[in-house]
C-alpha cells in the first residue's frame, strides 16, 4: 500500500482552481446534508449560485460548512481530495460577478433560475493524495 501524501496549499489552489464542480457540506434540522454544486474561485473565496428556497440556502449562511473536490482512478488505485473549512455567507457586493466574467461560467448544471449567491470563505484547506510517490495529480481541464 502507498503512503498518504499531504498536499500543500498551492497544491490545493491549483486543485481548486482547475475544476468546476464540488460537494459543499453542511447541516439542517434533520442532519448533515452534502450537495453538489458548480462553482467559481474568487479573491474572497469559492463562490457558488443556489435557488433562494433550497435547504443550502436556508441553513448554510452563517453557518460553517466544507467542501470538497477529488479526483479518483480506481484501475490505478491512486487518487486525490482538497478540502475546504469556512464560513458560508450570502454575497451582498458585486464582487459575486465571478460567474460573469468570460472564461470564469462552468454554468450551473441543475436547471432553473440560480440567483441567489453564496461565498464559503476559507479559513482552512488540506489536500492529500494516495497511489504513488510521482504520480502527478490529473486536473479536469477548464472548457
Amino acid at each position: 500500500m502507498d503512503d498518504i501524501v499531504e498536499l500543500t496549499d498551492q497544491e490545493c489552489h491549483e486543485l481548486l482552481r482547475a475544476d468546476v464542480v464540488g460537494r459543499v457540506a453542511f447541516v439542517t434540522p434533520q442532519g448533515p446534508r452534502i450537495v453538489p454544486v458548480n462553482y467559481v474561485v474568487s479573491d474572497a473565496g469559492l463562490e457558488l449560485r443556489t435557488t433562494p428556497y433550497s435547504e443550502l440556502a436556508t441553513y448554510a449562511p452563517e453557518s460553517p460548512v466544507a467542501f470538497e473536490i477529488d479526483h479518483l482512478d480506481r484501475e490505478q488505485g491512486r487518487g486525490w481530495s482538497v478540502v475546504v473549512h469556512g464560513d458560508c455567507e450570502r454575497v451582498l457586493d458585486d464582487a459575486a460577478a465571478a460567474f460573469e466574467e468570460p472564461g470564469k461560467d462552468p454554468g450551473p448544471w441543475a436547471g432553473g433560475r440560480r440567483p441567489l449567491w453564496l461565498r464559503v470563505v476559507v479559513a482552512e484547506i488540506t489536500g492529500r493524495r494516495v497511489g504513488g510517490e510521482h504520480w502527478p495529480h490529473p486536473v479536469v481541464p477548464r472548457l
